[in-house]
């Protein structure tokens, strides 16, 4: 029998379902959404008010936990608002930040929202991953920021060298560049000019841009998706008519989500600041010796909710395993869980009720939904009794979706105050976005639950812009078929690329985990080079013996996959092969692996293609 469920209050999110005479079918939520405020920033003045002493924000200097109180925001926010105001910075001259998520980082994106200029968080792999800068180059242009704010000049110096005009104003707190007029953080807290800055800060309303956030187009360059305030306000509210628990006390979160991001940026950012909150800033990530800082970070703070990507979630639950201690202050004040990116393996789900239940006697709720950057992002969302991996459930309060046949799929369409009204400087594409009745066009497809009872939520059905035919006409259902590989091959493959556009057959180009393939193959412990390791005859043993049984389990041509190779160097941020959060741009590698997939279906297949 099943453990029951840790009792945390949430909203049932009923829906209604309206089908149209052209096919098509409206889905809306019952309960309507709650008021919301005019400016985010309204709620760092309400709790400088209410809790003036608590934390806000903490970070690790030197070892130590250092931050600032709601008042210290508040105060550090105005300062440097009016310093912003004093440039004349706008929505034309914005201010761009390169650096990751920081304290300084977030009080100077207060700062810019409380002039009323957009600010825009990049990427910090366009400086410090990409080779030729040809992002960053290209955003600044797209942008023309009046400002750029770096944490240290050192990591940054030679893409701002390279990219940045001598016109934009280069602010850091700490460091220089040589032959570059740095200003100090210290100096644009060096601002009393509070009357102007509050005179200009009640003139902010809900159409005022807040932020720009970047998103990935099919080309791979990003776009600029415009962020307004009424945006992020009514998303607060959606999330918390959602998460009902959240209005009872104020959550405190160890996050690591860039905030370049709109799962870390909007949602967990917006989270804390607008239920007055605590984030501590965690310095690890779920990368090769980069959980070793989010255990300990997890060691000394207890979240109230925590927010993940499945792979960190995969890797918590192998500490959670073997650390008492950890599971102890873990699930001491946890009250639900939250995954996206990708779906969640059901045996790590699993393993985290085990260990939720093994210390409180409860399952602690696990969640997800969907959305995107363009909708601020909480735009779908399971309940406790729904969630499941795949499942994205329905429409929270404020939101209404559009269901329209499609290749045998049904598209999903969202529409509400939280959706971005476009992307910047780019009208045709923000054209291109949206229907005629002003629905934003996701380019995801949904699945119900129960056809005849919509109630009970929908599933992920993959995106329609990567479904192609075979030769034979047939359909493939890329995203849930991406899903049943990694499922089949896991712990080794991380993600995966289906190949097979108008072929006979489908293949594939595994993208590999490392520390999954030294886990599950403790041979291979040793290897570090990622080619050596792609080449290894155990993994290639292991992954022949995947893809025959794989191959067995499908039920046609459009499930089935014959032939694989294993990518031997990691895919391409330059080239567009993946974005600086992980997720794979499934066209890019085909276009730029092209000579792997004429391999994958060459009338003499070379040694490294595995067959099934």
């Amino acid at each position: 029998m099943q453990a029951p469920l840790k009792p945390v209050a949430f909203s049932p999110l009923a829906i209604e379902r309206i089908d149209r005479p052209d096919g098509t079918t409206l889905v809306r939520p019952v309960q309507p959404l709650g008021p919301y405020p005019d400016r985010l920033t309204d709620k760092l003045l309400e709790w400088a008010e209410k809790t003036p002493d608590a934390l806000f924000m903490a970070e690790r200097v030197n070892g130590a936990w250092n931050g600032v109180t709601y008042s210290e925001a508040l105060t550090k926010a105005r300062a440097i608002a009016g310093s912003i105001l004093a440039r004349g910075l706008s929505a034309e001259r914005p201010v761009a930040i390169l650096s990751g998520n920081s304290v300084a980082h977030a009080l100077v994106g207060l700062g810019a929202m409380m002039a009323g200029v957009p600010y825009c968080p990049v990427s910090p792999a366009y400086s410090l991953v990409s080779r030729d800068f040809a992002k960053l180059d290209y955003v600044l242009k797209l942008l023309t920021p009046g400002l750029i704010f770096v944490e240290d000049c050192a990591p940054f110096g030679a893409a701002i060298q390279k990219v940045a005009g001598d016109g934009i104003e280069v602010v850091a707190l700490r460091g220089s560049i040589a032959g570059r007029v740095i200003t100090t953080f210290e100096a644009l807290l060096d601002h009393a000019d509070i009357a102007r800055v509050d005179a200009v800060h009640a003139g902010v309303g809900g159409d005022t841009i807040a932020k720009f956030l970047l998103t990935s187009g099919s080309t791979g360059m990003p776009k600029a998706v415009i962020n307004t305030q009424r945006m992020l306000c009514s998303n607060q509210v959606m999330i918390r008519d959602a998460m009902a628990f959240l209005k009872e006390k104020p959550p405190v979160i160890v996050d690591w989500l860039p905030w370049n991001h709109t799962f870390g940026g909007n949602h967990n950012v917006g989270l804390v600041l607008y239920n007055g909150g605590t984030l501590y800033i965690d310095d690890g990530r779920p990368v090769p010796g980069g959980m070793d800082a989010t255990i300990r970070n997890l060691q000394e703070i207890a979240p109230s909710v925590y927010f993940n990507v499945p792979k960190g979630f995969e890797m918590l639950a192998g500490a959670l395993k073997t650390d008492p201690a950890l599971r102890t202050t873990f699930f001491s004040r946890l009250e639900a869980m939250f995954f996206a990116g990708a779906a969640l393996s059901a045996h790590i789900w699993n393993a985290l009720d085990e260990q939720s239940v093994g210390e409180t006697g409860y399952r602690v709720p696990m969640l997800t939904g969907l959305g995107a950057t363009e909708t601020a992002p909480y735009a779908m969302a399971v309940t406790p009794e729904t969630s499941r991996s795949g499942r994205v459930g329905n429409p929270v309060p404020g939101n209404e979706i559009k269901l329209i046949p499609n290749a045998g799929k049904l598209e999903v369409r969202v529409r509400g105050p939280n959706v971005t009204p476009g992307y910047w400087r780019a009208p045709e594409l923000t054209a291109k976005a949206f229907d005629d009745e002003g629905f934003y066009c996701l380019g995801d497809a949904l699945k119900p639950v129960d056809p005849d009872d919509y109630a009970k939520g929908f599933d992920f059905d993959g995106r329609i812009s990567e479904d192609f035919k075979l030769a034979s006409g047939t359909w493939v259902s890329v995203g849930p078929l991406r899903a049943r590989f990694i499922g089949a091959f896991a712990p080794f493959v991380r993600d995966v690329v289906i190949a097979g556009i108008n072929r006979d057959s489908l293949s594939a180009i595994a993208i590999l985990d490392p520390d999954g393939c030294k886990a599950g193959l403790p041979e291979l412990a040793d290897i570090t080079d990622i080619a050596q390791l792609a080449a290894a005859p155990a993994l290639i043993a292991a992954c022949r013996l995947r893809l025959a049984a794989f191959a067995r389990s499908s039920t046609g041509s459009a499930s089935k996959v014959s032939h694989m190779v294993i990518l031997d160097a990691p895919p391409s941020i330059d080239a567009g092969e993946i974005t600086d959060k992980g997720s794979i741009n499934q066209r890019a590698v085909l276009e730029h692996r092209a000579y792997l997939v004429e391999a994958l279906y060459a009338a003499e297949m070379p040694d490294f293609v595995i067959s099934a």
